[in-house]
């Protein structure tokens, strides 16, 4: 076979990255091992038996091993950008339904059921999400920093993800978070990464400090960046730091005036009433609001002289940036004011828009409430599964914690777990360097690609296995909250594991076409 400049095309052995291939069958075998060891004790039967998860993971591996090949040697590989758009709105479609005629499974309605056979929507919307976003940045003339195309690059992104948290599915909405890695490769500015993660600080900070500190840090790390940008350092450093660090202590200031108040008041009831100092304090507190001699300054709260101080300077910064035209202050502007707005709305947001369940999860997290025995039980569990493992583990279906089943959904979402246990520190660093190399892997193939649609695909496909990694390892160390997302591959489920051998030999199949012909 010969392609219109006359090479002749190279062969299947040299055209397939096995490589990927090897190291996606090395994760589904380590998973299917591991499911067999979380049920084993439960289920005592092979791990070849249908009627347990091990035996249904074994048939879910077989059909995605057809999926995979039918997707490499029965599909063209062009036909999905052509497709992209139909299939997108396809997903978006069973999104909507499954929120109406979807079955609810632990407080999330993101499940369709057939018989036995439970089908997630939420995880071909990734497949969809990505494919839409090759086809519509791959188009001749696009550039993500123009507005109408960053726009609708933007609503290709937030449109699944949110009918997917009105599922109450936060764990799969996360993982488009993940794009932005994507985004920032083909062009977006690594200020919009900065500005997520300062959300998140804010978010958490409003909740376990105070608003106040929240603006606060805000207010100083703003100023900080457009300084830094304009070249005005020094005059952060001379202007900036004593304003922050002044404003850090009108706290503590204003809880000394308010003290001193309360000694005066106590001191004046003494000496009129003669009554014992121990009797008039109780009520000093109460008698000192409303004391006129209490300067006023010391009854205001330190977020509202806050507020004042930026609502003085915001203004005077907006002046200067529009005078010089200098956009990156205009756009740092715009994002405090933003910051603001998501600081006075984070309760909001905490108590209306998560589920309870959720909230609980955060609050143990954070270090908000002690519930080792409610909603901190799988994660203290996890701990100890994993701590308890060692160097080397304890040996394959040797784990205490996962034979006596301590660990709930110790076969999904808490997989990693049992490889803690039974494969000690050593398995675990395995299983992370494996995923590693599949993601350095499908990054590298995406750069060298020489189509546009080929890259933006594998970075997508790259961000979903890193988000979805990241989040299931951190919830099982305990280092992010239990919001239920399978570790790809491994964990239990055919939805999941479809959606990755789809997500990932669209990508083979797009790199073996350019490998044909280089």
């Amino acid at each position: 076979m010969r392609d219109l400049g006359g090479h002749r095309g190279r062969g299947l052995a040299k055209t397939i990255d096995w490589k990927l291939v090897i190291c996606y069958l090395l994760l589904i075998l380590i998973g299917w091992a591991n499911i067999y060891a979380a049920v084993q004790a439960d289920e005592p039967a092979s791990i070849f038996d249908w009627s347990c998860r091990s035996g249904k993971q074994f048939i879910w591996i077989l059909t995605s091993f057809g999926l995979a090949t039918f997707i490499l040697f029965a599909l063209n590989p062009r036909v999905y950008e052509g497709l992209s758009t139909p299939i997108y709105i396809f997903t978006l479609g069973l999104l909507v339904a499954v929120i109406f005629l979807g079955i609810e499974v632990k407080g999330s309605r993101s499940w369709f059921e057939f018989g036995p056979v439970r089908f997630q929507p939420a995880e071909i919307s990734k497949i969809s999400t990505s494919l839409m976003l090759a086809a519509v940045m791959s188009r001749l003339g696009y550039k993500i920093g123009r507005v109408r195309d960053f726009i609708v690059t933007a609503l290709i992104i937030l449109v699944p993800m949110g009918i997917i948290v009105l599922q109450s599915e936060t764990g799969s909405a996360l993982v488009y978070v993940g794009f932005i890695f994507m985004l920032y490769r083909e062009g977006l500015s690594g200020w919009f990464i900065f500005i997520a993660g300062m959300a998140i600080l804010l978010f958490i900070l409003t909740l376990t400090a105070s608003p106040f500190v929240a603006i606060l840090v805000m207010a100083g790390v703003g100023s900080l960046c457009m300084c830094l940008y304009s070249g005005r350092i020094k005059w952060w450093m001379i202007i900036g730091v004593p304003l922050i660090t002044l404003m850090a202590f009108v706290p503590m200031i204003l809880d000394k005036a308010v003290e001193a108040a309360e000694d005066a008041v106590v001191a004046e009831m003494v000496t009129e009433e003669g009554a014992s100092t121990a009797e008039v304090a109780s009520v000093a507190e109460e008698n000192v609001e409303e004391d006129a001699e209490v300067p006023f300054i010391a009854r205001v709260k330190p977020l509202y002289i806050l507020l004042i101080a930026l609502g003085i300077l915001l203004p005077v910064a907006a002046y200067f940036s529009f005078r010089e035209m200098n956009m990156f202050s205009q756009l740092a502007l715009v994002a405090m004011v933003g910051g603001i707005m998501l600081v006075f709305s984070a309760d909001f947001i905490f108590n209306k828009v998560l589920q309870d369940h959720q909230r609980k999860r955060i609050e143990v997290l954070l270090g908000m409430k002690e519930d080792p025995a409610g909603v901190g039980y799988n994660v203290n569990q996890s701990k100890i599964a994993i701590g308890s493992g060692g160097m080397f583990g304890k040996g394959y279906l040797n784990g205490t914690q996962t034979t006596f089943g301590f660990v709930p959904e110790q076969s999904t979402d808490f997989i990693f777990c049992t490889i803690g246990e039974e494969w000690g520190f050593f398995g675990c660093t395995l299983v992370i360097l494996l995923y590693v190399f599949l993601i350095w892997r499908i990054i590298k193939n995406a750069e060298r690609s020489r189509e546009a649609f080929t890259r933006i695909y594998g970075y997508c496909v790259a961000c979903c296995i890193f988000m979805h990694l990241f989040i299931n390892i951190g919830m099982t160390i305990g280092l992010m909250p239990v919001i239920g997302i399978p570790l790809p591959l491994v964990s239990y489920g055919g939805s999941s594991l479809w959606a990755f051998t789809i997500l990932i030999f669209i990508f083979i199949a797009l790199d073996r076409n350019e490998r044909k012909y280089f």
